[in-house]
C-alpha cells in the first residue's frame, strides 16, 4: 500500500459519513443518545452521573445517578473530547470525534488487508468496501462505538501480526492488554477480546519456546497482558468500586436472568432473579435462544456479511484458513454468537450482535476481495472470462457495495432520522404550556433522548404496568407521564387507549399520537 492510496481511502472515508452526518441533527436511537447525554455531562464538568435511567437493573435510588452502570464509557468520552475542543455542548460538536475515526477505517482496513494477502489492488479493494459499509453506514457518524470498535478490531490483528517477528514480544502483549482494555471500556463484551489475547500469548509461547520454557513465556505474556488491561482499566473500576461498591456494575448480572426483552425495563429489578428465569420453564428457555440464534444468523448474513459479500467472504476466510489470523477471528465470532446466542438471547438480537461484531468487519471486508479472486480464477480455468474479468468484478464489487450503502441510507436515514428523538421537542411545548418546572421527571420510552432534546430529567417507563409506574412516582418524585404508540406495553394499553379512564392519571394533551399525562399523587 503506498501513502497515496491511503490518503483516498481516508478523504472517502470521511467523505461518506460527513454526507449522511448532514441528513442527522440528533443521535437518532437511545444507544447514541445515552452516550452523547453521558459526554454532555462530562463537558459540564458534572463527572460520570447522568439526569436520567434507562432501565432500573442496578436498583437506582435517585437522580442524578452514577453513569455507565449497563453501557461503558468510552464512547461518551469522545464525544465529550469533541465538545472541549470546540466549547460547545452540541450534538455537531460530539460527534466530531467519531467522524475522524470512521475515517480512519477504510486505509487501516487496507493496511491490515495488506498483511493478510502483500495484495495492494485486493487491500485496496477491501479499503473501498470499509468507505462503503452497507448496514453499518447510518450509525458510523453518530455518537456511537460502531468506528471505535472497528479501530479497536484492527489494532488487534496489527498487533497480532507483528508478535512473531517482534524483537520485544513483551511490548506487543503489553498492546493487546491496552487494546483489551480500550474495548472493554467500549462495551462490556470488550472483555472477550481480553480472553482471546490472552490465548495469542498461549499461541505464540507455544510456537516460540521449548516445553521446558514453555511455562516461563506464558506467563511472561500474560503478565504484560494483564498489566496494560489493569492499567487502564483500574481508574474505571475504582470509579465503580466507588460508586457501587463493586468492580462491576450490579445490573449486569441482572441481565442475565431476563425472560424477555421487556424485563430489560422492569421495576423493581430484583424481581429477576435465578429462580425466576428457572420458572418461566426450560421450553421458553430454549424457545428464546433458538430464535436469538436464527436472528444473529439472519445478521451474520445480511448486516455482516453485507448480502452479496457473504459468499466472497466465506470463500476469502477459506483461502485464508491456514493464517492464524484468521483463525482466531473465527474464533472470536463463534464465541461471540454463543454469547449473544446462549448468555444474552435477548440483547443480541435487538443489536448488540451487530454492534460486537463491528470489531470483526475489517477482517471481512478483508476476507471478500481474497474470495472474488479465487472465484475468479477459477471460472478462468474453465474458460469462462477473459483476463479483464478481474477488474470488471472489482469494479462491480464496489459499485454494489456503493449501491446498497445507498439503499440503507435513503430507507433508514432519508425518511427523517430524528423520528426516534423529534417527537420529544413538541411534548415538551406542551408540557411547558402546563406549567411544567423544567426539573420535573417525566416517565418515558427513552429517557436519554428526552433528556438530550429537552434538558429534562427522565426515567425509564416500566413494562410491569400502572402500579410500578405509580411506585416510580413515589421513589423518584416523577409528575409526568409519556406514552408512545410504539413502545406502550400491553399493560399500559388501555390507558394509551382511555385516556381518561384511571383516576391517578389526568390526561394533558397529545402530540403525533404521544400522550402526556400528570400523575396525581
Amino acid at each position: 500500500m503506498t501513502r497515496r492510496d491511503l490518503v483516498i481511502l481516508f478523504l472517502i472515508g470521511l467523505a461518506v459519513p460527513l454526507a449522511i452526518a448532514q441528513f442527522q441533527s440528533l443521535p437518532g436511537y437511545m444507544d447514541a443518545d445515552y452516550y452523547f447525554g453521558g459526554g454532555v455531562q462530562l463537558a459540564q464538568g458534572k463527572g460520570f452521573t447522568e439526569p436520567y435511567l434507562w432501565n432500573y437493573l442496578d436498583d437506582p435510588q435517585g437522580l442524578p445517578h452514577p453513569s455507565h452502570a449497563y453501557w461503558m464509557p468510552l464512547a461518551s468520552i469522545v464525544a465529550a473530547a469533541g465538545m472541549f475542543i470546540t466549547g460547545q455542548k452540541t450534538f455537531a460538536a460530539a460527534r466530531l470525534g467519531f467522524l475522524l475515526l470512521a475515517a480512519l477505517v477504510p486505509p487501516l482496513t487496507a493496511a491490515l488487508a495488506f498483511r493478510l494477502t502483500s495484495n495492494r489492488a485486493l487491500s485496496f479493494l477491501s479499503g473501498l468496501l470499509a468507505c462503503f459499509p452497507i448496514y453499518y453506514a447510518p450509525f458510523l457518524p453518530v455518537t456511537d462505538n460502531y468506528a471505535i470498535y472497528m479501530l479497536l478490531g484492527i489494532s488487534f490483528f496489527f498487533l497480532f501480526s507483528s508478535l512473531p517477528t517482534s524483537k520485544q514480544p513483551s511490548i506487543v502483549c503489553l498492546g493487546f492488554g491496552i487494546t483489551s482494555a480500550l474495548m472493554t471500556l467500549a462495551r462490556s463484551d470488550g472483555l472477550l477480546w481480553l480472553g482471546l489475547s490472552l490465548l495469542v500469548a498461549l499461541w505464540h509461547a507455544r510456537r516460540l519456546a521449548s516445553p521446558s520454557h514453555f511455562l516461563f513465556f506464558v506467563l511472561r505474556f500474560m503478565f504484560f497482558i494483564l498489566l496494560g488491561f489493569f492499567l487502564l482499566m483500574s481508574p474505571w473500576y475504582a470509579r465503580n468500586l466507588s460508586a457501587f461498591g463493586s468492580l462491576m456494575a450490579p445490573g449486569g448480572i441482572r441481565a442475565l436472568w431476563l425472560t424477555n426483552y421487556n424485563d430489560t425495563f422492569a421495576y423493581p429489578a430484583s424481581q429477576l432473579t435465578l429462580q425466576s428465569w428457572l420458572a418461566s420453564g426450560w421450553d421458553a428457555i430454549l424457545t428464546a435462544r433458538l430464535a436469538a440464534l436464527r436472528i444473529n444468523l439472519l445478521n451474520a448474513f445480511a448486516a455482516q456479511g453485507g448480502i452479496f459479500l457473504f459468499p466472497f467472504i466465506l470463500v476469502g476466510l477459506w483461502q485464508l484458513r491456514n493464517d492464524s489470523r484468521i483463525r482466531f477471528a473465527a474464533l472470536a465470532w463463534m464465541l461471540l454468537l454463543i454469547a449473544m446466542t446462549l448468555v444474552f438471547p435477548f440483547a443480541g438480537p435487538r443489536g448488540a450482535f451487530f454492534h460486537a461484531g463491528a470489531a470483526l468487519q475489517p477482517v471481512w471486508w478483508a476476507a471478500a476481495p481474497v474470495g472474488l479472486e479465487a472465484g475468479v480464477g477459477s471460472a478462468r480455468k474453465r474458460g469462462w472470462f477473459t483476463p479483464q474479468a478481474f477488474v470488471v468484478f472489482r469494479a462491480a464489487l464496489v459499485g454494489i457495495a456503493i449501491l446498497m450503502t445507498a439503499v440503507i441510507f435513503a430507507i433508514r436515514v432519508l425518511p427523517g432520522w430524528e423520528r426516534e428523538d423529534g417527537h420529544y421537542t413538541a411534548v415538551e411545548r406542551l408540557l411547558v404550556q402546563q406549567g411544567a418546572p423544567p426539573d420535573t421527571i417525566i416517565i418515558v420510552r427513552n429517557p436519554p433522548g428526552y433528556n438530550v432534546v429537552t434538558g429534562r430529567p427522565a426515567i425509564a417507563l416500566p413494562t410491569s404496568g400502572i402500579p410500578a409506574i405509580l411506585t416510580l412516582t413515589e421513589r423518584f418524585h416523577a409528575r409526568y407521564l409519556l406514552l408512545e404508540p410504539a413502545g406502550t406495553s400491553d399493560a399500559l394499553r388501555d390507558l394509551y387507549d382511555h385516556p381518561d379512564s384511571n383516576a391517578a392519571f389526568r390526561y394533558l394533551g397529545e402530540t403525533d399520537g404521544n400522550r402526556l399525562y400528570e400523575i396525581i399523587r
